[in-house]
């Protein structure tokens, strides 16, 4: 049998970027039935923090897309996949 190992903070960022993703789409149906929105600060934060489900959700609800600050969000990424190399969490 094969023993696979998962760190606490990895399962911790999976569990954030998906929250992440869903906090995006929940966003874009507010946008569409022109209900109040989540403020465009909060969403850069959830994506300095879980960047890789912020853009998902950028990508697949096509949203915040045309937004030049939103393109923090593929540094973010890239910040965070380096991070998570570095402290070998992948």
């Amino acid at each position: 049998m094969i023993s696979i190992h998962v760190s606490p903070p990895l399962i911790f960022l999976v569990i954030l970027n998906i929250f992440s993703m869903l906090i995006y789409g929940i966003d874009k149906m507010k946008s569409m039935n022109r209900k109040w929105r989540i403020p465009e600060m909060n969403l850069l934060l959830l994506a300095f923090l879980a960047p890789f489900g912020a853009y998902a959700g950028m990508l697949l609800f096509r949203h915040k897309t045309r937004k030049p600050k939103f393109l923090l969000v593929p540094i973010f990424l890239i910040i965070q996949l380096i991070l998570m190399i570095n402290y070998h969490l992948i």
